[in-house]
């Protein structure tokens, strides 16, 4: 029987279009700046996002680490949301490799951090403080439920950093499902922040890697932070064609898994077990009611038993997070929510 994954979208498998172009890749030694489709790949992610340069990297932590190493000195300090991916799910990398402080804010519900929170956060000019050097910003913000940062709020951010002299970093991991969302380019969302990284390996499709995208300067220095970090990588054009297939075949598509997690989460109001929480772009939360006498746990346990994976959301009593992607169509969101019915009967 086929297994139907909601975990995540980074669980995909590269197409056959992907796996023959990195079949058929030239390739050459990246850290000497010679692989043709790493430099392909790394020119058309830059040209998408309106930018210079690009990098390849081996992940999108890698990709937030090597930005926060290249804008902010050790003993500096980057202000981001109580509820980013860099602050919860990257093991404190800034700090630990880094010697970079977090100073966290409040993500809302709609995925902003508020204005006036971060004018609050940034430090005066004063010996006891740490020098602010950036501001963080996530699109789409994962934990509150994907939610897509507008063009308007993302340019206003960024006008009010540079204003103070601050760098501005976008972790866009599934930005081209915020650009989907919006009906705007990549570069759009960009709106003249100093950096941004994305993911090849969530919606789109590809099986590894994340670019990092911003100025020829900073590019370079990054690149040298890649390196120490052990991310320099030599014949990488069979990874980096597979990125180049995903950019080219799998944004125009994501609007259908927006799609199918609004049909889903329509279909979830067949269950009166089940209380939809949010939908927004691939992502659809929903818990168990407190009337059902399932833990989240043996919810997740029986569905497995119908070759469907999902997991209970990190931390939150009965709550699921549903992510949907390329292999997920409406036939499949049917048998989900008929497993889910007959695991609820």
């Amino acid at each position: 029987m086929e297994t139907i994954d909601l975990r995540s979208d980074t669980v995909t498998q590269p197409s056959a279009a992907m796996r023959q172009a990195m079949a058929e890749a030239a390739v050459g030694d990246d850290v000497y700046g010679e692989d043709p489709t790493v430099n392909q790949l790394q020119q058309r992610a830059a040209e998408l996002f309106g930018q210079e340069a690009a990098l390849l990297v081996t992940s999108g932590t890698q990709g937030n680490l090597v930005a926060m190493l290249t804008h902010a000195p050790r003993g500096s300090e980057v202000i981001l949301g109580d509820k980013s991916h860099i602050f919860l799910y990257e093991q404190g990398g800034i700090a630990a490799l880094g010697g970079i402080m977090p100073h966290t804010i409040t993500v809302q519900q709609d995925g902003t951090l508020r204005l006036d929170d971060i004018e609050a956060a940034v430090r005066g000019d004063n010996v006891h403080f740490p020098r602010t050097r950036v501001i963080a910003l996530e699109n789409t913000q994962g934990t509150v439920g994907g939610v897509p940062l507008s063009p308007d709020y993302v340019a206003r951010v960024v006008h009010f950093a540079h204003a103070r002299g601050l760098k501005v970093h976008i972790d866009g991991a599934r930005i081209f499902n915020a650009a989907a969302h919006y009906g705007v380019t990549p570069a759009a969302l960009m709106a003249g922040a100093d950096s941004l990284t994305f993911c090849l390996s969530k919606g789109l499709g590809a099986p590894v890697g994340s670019v990092l995208v911003g100025s020829r300067q900073f590019i370079d220095e990054a690149r040298r932070m890649r390196k120490l970090l052990g991310g320099g990588m030599r014949q990488a054009g069979i990874l980096a064609a597979a990125g180049l297939t995903a950019l080219e075949s799998m944004p125009q598509r994501l609007q259908q898994d927006h799609d199918n997690a609004a049909y889903f989460a329509a279909r979830l109001a067949e269950i009166p077990q089940l209380r939809l929480l949010s939908c927004h772009t691939n992502f659809v939360f929903f818990a168990l009611e407190e009337s059902v006498a399932l833990s989240a746990e043996e919810f997740s346990a029986r569905l497995q038993r119908s070759n469907i994976l999902l997991q209970p959301y990190h931390g939150a009593a009965r709550r699921f997070r549903a992510v949907f992607h390329c292999w997920i169509d409406q036939t499949r969101v049917d048998q989900v929510v008929a497993a889910m019915q007959n695991v609820l009967a």
